[in-house]
This record gives C-alpha cells, structure tokens and sequence, in this order.
C-alpha cells in the first residue's frame, strides 16, 4: 500500500498547538486544486483536529473520506501547549532542550514523548491500512500533522529521532511512503 501523508494547512500559530484544536488557513486554493490533482483516487482520512479534518475535507472532492482518528493527532506538548518556544525555553529550558536535542523517552510535562507519538501513530497507521485493504486500496491518503509524518519517515528511513526532526514537513506538503516490502519514502515535503 502507497501513503499519501498530508500535512494540514496552516495555522498560523508560533506557539505549540499539539492537541489545541486550531482552524488552517485553506484560502490557498491554487495549493489545494495542484495537491487534488497529484492524489490518487483512493480513501481519505485524517487526524481528528479541525486543521487536518477541514484540509481532508477540501482535498477530498469525490474521494470516500473514513471517519477522522485521533490516533493520528499531533504530539500532545502538555504543559507546553500554546506557548512559544521562549516561554517554553524560560520555563522549562533543560526539559525543553532535551526533549528536542534527545528525543525518544523525554515527554513535556503531561505530555507524550516521540516513543509515544510513533506507538501511537503505528497502531493507528497498522489499523487504518488494515481497513482500506480489506476494501481493495491500494492507496490511502492520511491528512495529518508535522510530528506525526515525522515518525513515519522515521521509520521508512530506519532512522533516529534526531535525524527525522532535522526534516521540514512543510504544511500542505505531500510525503509518499510505499509499504510494499520494507517501507520507502517515493518523496518527502513536496510542495504543492
């Protein structure tokens, strides 16, 4: 099976918005008609936060969109959602820095660490592909977020942690991931 990873359209958020449940700015329709005219003709589905739903739902246009996941959701940044990376670096400078400089177990306060995000999204990724291939795709389009496409590329890169976070993901960016025998990246962050 192809994945079709999406990441939504902008927030124009400068603070950490995990599981905050922001709109995306889709005024970019020229963006959103190139990406519609690059995906297959194959199952959509998305985070269940409004920026991924909303961009699925402009992107969908025909295709059968499944029921949103939370599986699928951003990393939830605890006690660090909606501040900046100065509040975060003022409050919590070690924590804050080791949490990107050391990612694997280190989570925000009451929030998830990349272990946790991968596992998450891995189950996730393991069900919903179950789904459309017992329906005969051989496709599916997931609309997701930065750090959930991160863990994919990970692991199609059999990479570190350190190394995936080094990659953009920019939002309305497209990243491939054939799973067919051992997982290969077709393309990474193409813009629209």
């Amino acid at each position: 099976m192809r994945l079709w990873w999406l990441r939504h359209g902008p927030t124009h958020s400068r603070a950490m918005i995990g599981w905050t449940d922001l709109p995306a700015d889709l005024s970019d329709t020229a963006a959103l008609d190139r990406l519609h005219a690059r995906l297959p003709q194959a199952p959509v589905v998305s985070s269940d936060l409004a920026r991924a739903r909303d961009t699925a739902a402009a992107l969908a246009r025909g295709r059968p969109v499944l029921r949103a996941d939370p599986g699928l959701r951003e990393w939830h940044f605890g006690a660090w959602e909606g501040l900046t990376a100065d509040q975060i670096e003022a409050r919590d400078g070690p924590a804050a820095r080791r949490f990107w400089d050391e990612p694997g177990d280190i989570a925000p306060p009451g929030g998830e660490s990349w272990h946790q995000v991968a596992a998450r999204v891995g189950d996730a990724v393991a069900r919903l592909t179950g789904q459309a291939a017992a329906q005969g795709a051989a496709d599916l389009i997931l609309v997701a977020h930065f750090g959930v496409i991160l863990t994919q590329i990970a692991r199609a890169r059999d990479c570190t942690p350190q190394a995936a976070l080094a990659q953009r993901i920019e939002p309305l960016s497209l990243t491939l991931i054939d799973t067919a025998g051992p997982w290969r990246l077709t393309c990474v962050n193409e813009a629209p």
